[in-house]
């Protein structure tokens, strides 16, 4: 058994099938982000040589796997997912106003918001003249792709509507922002790979599923972890004042032992070291840990039910083994 992106693959074979291809992405996007001015290559540049998980490009090469993985489409669809994943990056830096992504400087710290913003939009316009190439339906998807992205992002940025239940309003911001991406890798791996109709139409869904718990399980990290397991400094969402899924279930709470940690969580930004610190020891020891853990296996169940109505190949372990990962990575 051979590892790719932290799980096991099931068969050395299809392992180096990957590994293979994730070589060629990389070559891809090196490629892909060649540009006339020089410093804008180097910007475009700055978040692909700090590496990442590739997790978007993973999924769509397993999902190929349903068909002739050698497709001569595949790698510039993956290629093209991962380019507009990375113009999000930049674009959420400068939103968030960060000072570091996977380890280094942001795009936006070291150059200027300007620039970042450029670069996004340049990768965004480099993915779709790669999808281009493509054909006209996987530009389409991709614009209804990027149209979900703008809207969750936006949905996030204003927040829960009048009346609107808050923990409605984030599940459906992290749909759209975060799982409608990885949902159209999985379906341009079946599809440009000539999977059969049923695969293509059965993975989208799952693969959807499967995003929505691997961004509950970032939230819960950043809550419940000692370290920087989730990516990021543990306690980021809460000294920023990002309600994420366990401080909403928390925030339901109407027990009296619950009352500081609500007032705390209310407050919005918790940049004093000493109300940051208590609210953390708070959340961790509160029930709403559970029920957050719960959401992420429910939404990983969803996933795998799926999954196990694809064809029994290699590649759909691999897809059950995901699913499992995420739900042991949250504890």
């Amino acid at each position: 058994m051979s590892t790719v992106v932290t799980v096991e693959l099931p068969d050395d074979a299809l392992a180096a099938s990957v590994v293979d291809g994730l070589a060629r992405v990389e070559r891809g996007l090196q490629e892909a982000v060649r540009a006339k001015h020089e410093l804008l290559g180097e910007t475009s540049r700055h978040l692909i040589a700090a590496g990442g998980k590739r997790f978007r490009a993973t999924l769509l090469l397993l999902a190929a796997q349903f068909g002739n993985s050698a497709d001569p489409r595949v790698v510039p669809a993956a290629v093209a997912i991962e380019l507009t994943h990375l113009a999000t990056l930049y674009h959420d830096d400068v939103m968030d106003e960060a000072a570091v992504r996977r380890g280094l400087e942001s795009a936006n710290t070291r150059w200027d918001n300007t620039v970042a913003i450029l670069t996004g939009d340049f990768l965004f316009a480099r993915a779709s003249q790669i999808l281009a190439d493509l054909g006209a339906e996987a530009v389409r998807i991709q614009a209804e792709t990027f149209s979900r992205l703008v809207s969750g992002q936006i949905a996030e940025t204003v927040g829960p509507r009048p009346g609107e239940d808050p923990l409605g309003h984030y599940l459906g911001v992290v749909t759209d922002k975060t799982a409608s991406l990885i949902a159209t890798s999985g379906l341009f791996g079946a599809m440009f790979s000539g999977a059969p109709a049923a695969v293509t139409q059965r993975i989208q869904p799952a693969c959807e599923a499967l995003g929505i718990a691997y961004q509950l399980c970032d939230d819960i990290l950043d809550v419940a972890s000692e370290s920087a397991q989730s990516g990021k400094t543990p306690g980021t969402d809460l000294r920023e004042g990002v309600l994420t899924l366990p401080m909403l279930h928390a925030l339901r709470s109407s027990g009296p032992g619950d009352r500081r940690l609500v007032e705390l969580l209310s407050r919005g930004e918790l940049t004093d070291p000493q109300l940051h610190a208590e609210a953390l020891a708070l959340l961790r020891g509160h029930p709403a840990i559970e029920l957050a853990r719960s959401d992420t296996r429910r939404w990983a169940q969803t996933a795998r039910e799926g999954i196990l109505a694809l064809p029994d190949v290699p590649a759909r372990a691999a897809f059950e083994a995901l699913c499992e990962f995420v739900v042991e990575r949250t504890g």
